[in-house]
Order: structure tokens, then C-alpha cells, then sequence
């Protein structure tokens, strides 16, 4: 669906703008009408600007969402057809060709490109194309076709490392249009040197939308998605520690008013929040249930990925574990237990049972939670009265799907109330036993959007949907698919077995 909906996307992209350029088709030596026929205006435009024998044109021009770039490209050589050499005549032709062509270029004469000298451009001038052309480009694919992201956190070992440099792709799923577009380039949510300025202006505010992409969002796939809870910051701690996990602590008028220790508080929009990266564990309309550490999808053992850690309690007939024996087995995560002959590793299956080969080692036991301890108001959705939930023990929970009608009750509200106010943005109160949806009394919700259960390969040391619930589809950026370097944070120096990898 999505490979035909390029098909017919690419021609409309082309001939909308191709069609105020009428008259310019004709003082090349065309038919006018030819501006408005689907592909073939496309080989016109480039025979007028001479550049129909070049491969890497017809190359970008297919390529989704660069091929945005290169419309613009096109239109600032027609111009250039017809003497507009200046800054903002290339401006206007690129960025307002139903004005420029029509009504500022309509009488002027046609130059071939090839036979015309062009005037030659002052270093400065050439250095400012150069600059523009980069920028612009760059934006692009960054916006709509990938972009680079590191892992800072081991929530995803081994599967993906801290230190790995990723390529993330945003055609996959379909790029997403910026909320705010008007920010400064090549930075997430803060300037540059700074952790507290925005990067960005909120006058113009665009609502969701996602472009076609290649390929759906598949269950297990690694996913690069804007943190749900990320929403609200303090300026302090950032998305380090969650602003609602602050609240339920030291109460909202604290947190509001104590600027020394939490700072200032500040609100971002959907494509600002921080990007996390994690494993896509259920899908919308799943039943998902976490017994013992396993997790279950509609009732069958989900997906385990190779290197998919927990942390074990090894004991020792000595005193520990040296780094001699971390390293061999790249255990880079090991914490002293309560006896001097334990100690505690975040490790696979496949290593704990190696460890027990060895002479030394007595046990290893995967620590594992029992149903009914553990519990706090940490674990999603924060309410332990209701839902006596551990990391290890939780649900069962079913994942909102768009177009599902729900029975909204004031004991699965807890569950809910948030997709409700603050992903789509309802005004929602309780008073009494009565919910209110936008001022009117409600037993029940239809959900506008897909909601997905995102999980850490590294389960006992991950910041995931147990801890904030569900993660809307306005909220997922891309698919992981290629780490092209990996740094050691540790021990230093490059892993150069880890680069060139495709995530699974």
C-alpha cells in the first residue's frame, strides 16, 4: 500500500508546482500542457535545465522524500533559465513557484543552459550557495529519510550497546511532520551550550500527521520513539527523572516552587521530548502479560531476544568476581551483593550458564521479583491500591487500538486517563463517581490513535512501558537498522566488531 501510495505521491509532488511553470515550458521550445502530465513533465523539466542525461538526478529525484529536495532544486534552475541568478530570486522560485513563474518571470526569455554564460558568482556568493545547498539537504534527510542517534544507556544491551552510533530509518514507518518547524537546525530540544534554552519557537504548531512509508511497524522491531512521559521537564533533571515521578513524591507545589532544587519546569511538544530506543513488545489490541520475568502476548511466550538480560546474584567460593572474567564475557554492569562471595551481574541466560562451568562459581540464580512484592508507585500505571504490579509480574494489560470502544470505569481510569488529556488531548475530570470527557459525563472512550508496549532488552535495568505505560504512534520516530560505530564509555577506543551491524 504504502509503495503505491509513492506511486501516486511522486507525480502529484512534480506536477503541482511544474504547473504554474506553463508559459517557461513553452519559451523553451515545449508544449505548455506538457507542465501537467504525471512523470513525463518530470523528464521535460530536466531536458529544459539540461540535466536529463545525469544519473544522480533521476537517482534523487525517485528516492523517497530527497526527491522533495530536488523539486526544489529543479525550480531554481528553471529560473536560472531565465536569468534569475540573485538570493532571493532563487528563494522564490523554490519556495513560491505559483508566484515567481507566473507573474515575475512571464515575459522573460529562455537561455540554454548549455550555450548561456552564466555570470560568474563572488567567492562569498559561491560559499553561500554552497552553505545553503548543505543545509538544506541535510535538514531533509534528517526530517524525512534517517537520522543519527547514539545510546547513552544500557537499557538495551547487548542488543545495542552504550556508545553504539546509530542509523536510524524514518521511511520505514513514514516520517512524521515536525510539530514545530520553525527551530534551529541540527539540535533536539535545547540550543547549542545550553541545557535550558529551547531550540526551537512554538508560534507555528502543526498537528500529527505521518507520511507514507516503506514497511508497517512490526512487533519486536527496535524502535526510536520520543519518551511519552518527557512531556513535562524540570530543567534540573530533564528526562533523567520523571517530572511526574517528582510530583508523586514531593508534591506538585514543591516541585512548582522550589526552583533550587528542581529548577524551572518546562513543557515539550511531541517531536521535543527525548528519544528513547527500545524493543516494540506489544502491538495495538494485544493482551500482555510479564509472569516471572517472561512476557506473554494473547496468551503465548513472546519474543526473546538472544542477548536479553536480568540480573543475576552469583556467588562465589572467594571474594567476587575479577574484571578479568568481565571482560572475557563483556559483563559490563556488576555490583558488590551483601556478602563479600556475591555479586550482582546484569547478564544473559548464555553467560549465567557459562559462569557456572566455572570452578569457582557456585551458583547463578536470575533474581526475579514474586507477584505481590516489590510493588510502589513507580510501576504504570502508579496506582498499587488497583494494580499490584512488579517489573517482573504485571498486567494482564490490554493495548489500546485506534477505533476500539472501551467500558471507562473509575477502576481502569488509572490506565487510561493519560492517553485521554494528555495524547489527545481531552479535558478530562472526576467529580464524585461521575468522569467527564470535555464537560460531558462519560462511561465509555473511543481511542483516535494506536498505542504500543515498548520493553529494554536489559529488563532489570530499563526505563520502559512498565514504568510510563503506553507509547502513542505520534510518538514513534523510526526503526533502528544499522549501527556505523561503536565506542567503549569504559575501557575506550572503538569495538570494531560491533560496527557495520544490522539491529535485531
Amino acid at each position: 500500500m504504502s509503495l503505491i501510495l509513492f506511486i501516486i505521491l511522486i507525480p502529484a509532488l512534480f506536477t503541482v508546482p511544474f504547473a504554474f511553470c506553463w508559459k517557461q515550458f513553452e519559451a523553451a521550445g515545449q508544449k505548455g500542457y506538457y507542465s501537467i502530465i504525471p512523470y513525463f513533465n518530470i523528464y521535460v523539466m530536466l531536458k529544459i535545465i539540461r540535466k536529463h542525461k545525469k544519473f544522480w538526478w533521476w537517482f534523487f529525484i525517485v528516492f523517497p522524500y530527497v526527491n522533495i529536495f530536488m523539486l526544489l532544486l529543479m525550480l531554481v534552475e528553471l529560473g536560472k533559465c531565465f536569468g534569475r541568478f540573485k538570493v532571493w530570486e532563487e528563494f522564490m522560485a523554490a519556495i513560491l513557484p505559483f508566484i515567481f513563474f507566473p507573474f515575475i518571470v512571464k515575459d522573460d526569455k529562455y537561455q540554454d543552459p548549455d550555450k548561456t554564460t552564466r555570470p560568474k558568482k563572488s567567492a562569498a556568493r559561491e560559499w553561500f550557495d554552497a552553505i545553503v545547498f548543505a543545509v538544506v539537504a541535510a535538514l531533509i534527510i534528517r526530517t524525512y529519510v534517517f537520522e543519527a542517534f547514539t545510546i547513552p544507556t544500557s537499557s538495551m544491551e547487548k542488543s545495542l550497546c552504550v556508545g553504539d552510533y546509530l542509523i536510524v530509518s524514518k521511511i520505514h514507518y513514514g516520517p512524521k511532520r515536525p510539530n514545530t518547524p520553525l527551530s534551529f537546525p541540527f539540535v533536539h530540544n535545547t540550543l547549542p551550550f545550553s541545557t535550558t534554552k529551547k531550540s526551537y519557537v512554538e508560534w507555528i504548531k502543526l498537528p500529527y500527521h505521518r507520511y507514507p512509508g516503506t514497511s508497517t511497524i512490526k512487533r519486536n522491531d527496535p524502535i526510536v520513539f520520543n519518551y511519552p512521559a518527557g512531556d513535562t521537564v524540570c530543567d534540573k533533571f530533564q528526562s533523567s527523572v520523571s517530572y511526574y515521578d517528582l510530583i508523586r513524591e514531593y508534591g506538585r507545589e514543591r516541585v512548582w516552587n522550589d526552583h533550587e532544587t528542581f529548577g524551572k519546569v518546562i513543557a515539550h511538544p511531541v517531536d521535543k521530548r527525548e528519544n528513547y530506543v527500545k524493543r516494540l513488545i506489544g502491538m495495538p489490541g494485544d493482551k500482555l502479560q510479564i509472569i516471572d520475568g517472561v512476557v506473554y502476548i494473547n496468551g503465548e511466550q513472546g519474543f526473546q531476544p538472544e542477548n536479553m538480560q536480568f540480573n543475576y546474584t552469583v556467588t562465589t567460593t572467594g571474594n567476587g568476581i575479577n574484571k578479568r572474567i568481565l571482560d572475557k564475557y563483556n559483563i559490563t554492569e556488576a555490583y558488590r551483593g551483601s556478602n563479600p562471595n556475591e555479586a550482582i551481574l546484569n547478564i544473559s541466560e548464555k553467560v549465567a550458564e557459562e559462569l557456572r562451568q566455572l570452578s569457582f562459581i557456585t551458583s547463578a540464580e536470575r533474581n526475579i521479583t514474586p507477584a505481590g512484592e516489590g510493588i510502589n508507585y513507580e510501576i504504570f500505571p502508579h496506582r498499587p491500591d488497583l494494580y499490584p504490579w512488579n517489573v517482573d509480574n504485571y498486567g494482564p494489560i490490554v493495548l489500546p487500538k485506534k477505533g476500539e470502544t472501551i467500558q471507562l470505569t473509575l477502576e481502569n481510569l488509572p490506565l487510561y486517563e493519560r492517553i485521554i488529556h494528555a495524547y489527545e488531548l481531552h479535558d478530562l475530570q472526576v467529580k464524585g463517581d461521575q468522569i467527564y470527557i470535555d464537560g460531558q459525563p462519560a462511561d465509555s472512550y473511543t481511542f483516535a490513535m494506536d498505542y504500543y508496549w515498548m520493553m529494554g532488552d536489559n529488563r532489570h535495568n530499563s526505563a520502559d512501558s512498565r514504568y510510563w505505560g503506553f507509547v502513542p504512534e505520534n510518538h514513534i520516530v523510526g526503526k533502528a537498522v544499522f549501527v556505523w560505530l561503536s565506542v567503549d564509555k569504559v575501557n575506550g577506543g572503538i569495538r570494531w566488531r560491533r560496527m557495520f551491524r544490522i539491529p535485531k
